[in-house]
């Protein structure tokens, strides 16, 4: 009962809830444009990969898939730490930028192999159509293939989406106050006993923001599959 006593009593704290609402603003901003971020290099990534070999393509699918390999290989903390103190380890630049860029290249390179498999899993006969039709490539893989492969990959990817929004809980790391860092700041510096009540309510508010977000995913698949018997 004292937990819960606890648990009451931060809620109706004002400044402990004004803190994990700063920190959810940040864990949300991180998270949405790192995903808008991650879903178009992801899709730009899985259109070259699977591309023709030719003179043309041959640097780029090769870039690529070394992207891919490098990304997919290397824990995300050693690749927001690169970002922070490497690459943009630059007096006043915007950590927040830091974060999302390191954030959504990450996404970025599971999005393309998803992508990848969708564009893969659609029949090559809807390819053949367009060209039939006298499309020319790009406008037959932007118009029929790919609204067809993502229509496929989004669970996938929604999953992906959830991923990273836990994922950016280490964006305290290097400095930044987020969800998780809120729950800490709260534990150290209260009467809560321990870090168990701050860190119990936060959780709560990651479980709100995924469970939102599947509801989101489900109804989209939903309204999709709905087109598809039209």
């Amino acid at each position: 009962m004292d937990f819960i006593t606890k648990v009451i009593e931060l809620f109706n704290t004002q400044k402990y809830m004004d803190s994990i609402f700063e920190g959810l603003k940040t864990t949300l901003i991180i998270s949405v444009l790192a995903a808008l971020l991650g879903l178009v290099l992801g899709t730009v990534v899985a259109i070259v990969t699977i591309s023709k070999k030719n003179a043309w393509t041959l640097v780029p699918k090769f870039l690529c898939n070394l992207y891919i390999t490098v990304i997919r290989g290397t824990p995300m903390a050693l690749q927001l730490f690169i970002m922070a103190y490497v690459i943009f380890a630059i007096r006043g630049f915007p950590i927040i930028v830091t974060a999302t860029l390191a954030f959504g290249i990450n996404s970025g390179a599971y999005v393309a192999e998803n992508i990848r498999a969708g564009i893969l899993s659609v029949d090559i006969g809807q390819t053949e159509a367009g060209r039939a039709l006298g499309l020319p490539g790009k406008i037959t893989m932007l118009k029929i293939v790919i609204p067809q492969a993502i229509k496929n990959v989004i669970p996938a990817i929604g999953n992906e989406l959830i991923a990273l929004i836990k994922e950016t809980s280490i964006v305290s790391m290097i400095g930044m106050y987020d969800l998780t860092m809120a729950a800490k700041i709260i534990g150290s510096g209260n009467n809560m006993a321990s870090y168990i009540v701050p860190m119990t309510v936060v959780a709560m508010f990651y479980l709100a923001i995924v469970h939102l977000l599947t509801f989101a995913i489900k109804i989209i698949e939903k309204r999709l599959r709905a087109s598809d018997k039209r």
